[in-house]
């Protein structure tokens, strides 16, 4: 039965909203709109960050040469993804789910349009409130999904489907706009499209709140009133601390960009051994939970080598294709950065196949562990792909078919379809009770370890060939796949209860 189905708690819809969406609850339209959105403005906003990065000042770029572009753009999605673990606990202890993603949302609004100011110093502004934003958003949209059902109610999956679709056509529709008003008209018009679409995503957010559950301004495991002022003043006073120790190191000429991004990468590896740490020694953690803590261990490692490769779609491979790929499909031309809007396009189309074969399937289907080593693999292959047209040319002038991009961005969606859902299931079931609540805080950290990986790995971009860069990395994570499956029997045993 659905959290919706009492009208009782003036927090809860009203009783008639149960059914109002496709047969979900009406709140789920609310909120896969303004996923829609937000994706828009987030990955429309990142087809073209890599590639105004890259321009020359006189086009209005910031003139870095391609690796360090690639460089600066991982660490921008490794600090949001480090930001979207705190944004959790400030929704679970202090804001509340709804507050949460509202102040999220204004704070990303606002980022696009400083961004949208043609000056260095708006952009780096404008991307620290996107960071901030998404950090308080992302974390908590998916939980308010969940609140609209109850434990057992067996529509939780068919909504979160359609919930994980909308993700996918704002990540297929924003590349499209912001990438051809930045190439025809200016980055920065780009970027105003990328704000224009988080507005109206939050417009439509507040306007359809009745129909949310647990919008309460309180949060749900709120903080006494004395330690909440105690940590807002904290929170403040750290804020303000990092913000005047960073510009003093700053104006000594001590922190560069190289060496923030660094500082990333580095967090980024730290964060994750010191939460596993956490969990292993914790007395709150029984036998039974620390030995199924260590298959995910593996898989926590699987989801890292893949998402390398996958975010890799929005920098080094957006950067190859608008530097040695034909942008041209059947006499139609298009800017570079629509190859980005065919992974959103691809996983729109191939989701529901995917599932489809697995309920045909049923009890035969592979277990969870196979499902991530083969989008593991996938992902490899993907890069292995873009080998076969970077070889064997005298200079760097030549230009690939864009069959050969686009192949690469199918096998690339099909593996985040394999491996992003089994990733997600495995992870709920196999936290352990105590630590249930911050799951989504141990998916995110091993998208801000990929990320801050790929952060020193892009540096070679431009500097080995392409054929190397690509062949060694896919050869890795292929490799990387294969190790998973031959662990298969161990992590099937220890994996119990997943399937």
């Amino acid at each position: 039965m659905s959290h919706t189905a009492t009208g009782t708690d003036p927090a809860q819809p009203p009783p008639e909203d149960d059914h109002a969406f496709f047969g979900q609850p009406r709140g789920l339209m609310t909120l896969s709109g303004l996923e829609v959105w937000e994706r828009f403005s987030f990955l429309g906003m990142q087809a073209i960050l890599v590639l105004f990065f890259a321009d020359q000042v006189s086009d209005g770029g910031l003139g870095m040469d391609p690796g360090t572009a690639a460089s600066v753009s991982a660490a921008y999605g490794t600090l949001v993804y480090l930001v979207s673990v705190a944004g959790g606990w400030l929704a679970d202890r202090i804001l509340g789910s709804y507050r949460a993603v509202l102040y999220g949302g204004i704070l990303i609004a606002c980022g696009h349009y400083a961004m949208a100011v043609p000056t260095a110093t708006m952009t780096w502004v404008g991307l620290g409130l996107i960071s901030a934003g998404t950090g308080l958003l992302k974390p908590n949209v998916a939980s308010m999904v969940g609140k609209l059902y109850g434990t057992e109610d067996d529509r939780r999956d068919a909504g979160f489907a359609l919930y994980y679709m909308g993700i996918n056509i704002g990540a297929f529709v924003g590349p499209l706009v912001t990438g051809w008003l930045g190439e025809h008209a200016s980055w920065h018009w780009g970027f105003s499209a990328a704000a224009f679409g988080m507005t109206l995503g939050l417009i439509q957010y507040v306007a359809g709140r009745r129909h949310l559950a647990g919008r309460k301004h309180a949060a749900e495991y709120a903080l006494a009133p004395g330690p909440m002022r105690r940590a807002v003043l904290m929170i403040m006073a750290g804020i303000v601390l990092v913000a005047l120790v960073a510009t003093a190191l700053a104006l000594a000429g001590w922190l560069t960009m190289d060496r923030f991004v660094d500082v990333l990468t580095l967090v980024s590896v730290i964060a994750p051994v010191v939460y596993f740490v956490v969990m292993f020694r914790s007395p709150r953690v029984t036998p039974e939970e620390r030995g199924r803590l260590r298959p995910y261990v593996v898989l926590f490692l699987a989801s890292v080598v893949f998402n390398f490769i996958l975010f890799q779609a929005y920098s080094t491979m957006i950067l190859l294709a608008s530097t040695n790929a034909r942008a041209e499909i059947f006499g139609f031309h298009f800017p570079a950065s629509w190859y980005a809007g065919a992974l959103g396009a691809f996983e729109v189309a191939l989701a529901p196949v995917v599932a489809a074969v697995w309920a045909r399937m049923g009890p035969r289907q592979p277990h969870a562990s196979n499902k991530i080593a083969i989008g593991v693999i996938l992902g490899g292959l993907s890069f292995l792909l873009m080998v076969l047209p970077t070889s064997g040319h005298a200079d760097e002038t030549y230009k690939m078919a864009a069959w050969w991009i686009v192949g690469s961005y199918l096998l690339l969606g099909l593996g985040d379809i394999l491996l992003e859902t089994s990733g997600m299931s495995a992870t709920t079931k196999l936290a352990p009770k105590a630590f249930a609540s911050q799951t989504m805080a141990l998916w995110f950290l091993s998208l801000a370890l990929a990320n801050g990986i790929q952060a020193q790995v892009v540096k070679l971009y431009g500097e080995v060939s392409n054929p190397a860069y690509f062949g060694v990395n896919g050869a890795i994570a292929v490799a990387a796949g294969v190790a998973v499956i031959a662990a298969a029997p161990w992590l099937r045993r220890t994996m119990h209860p997943v399937h």
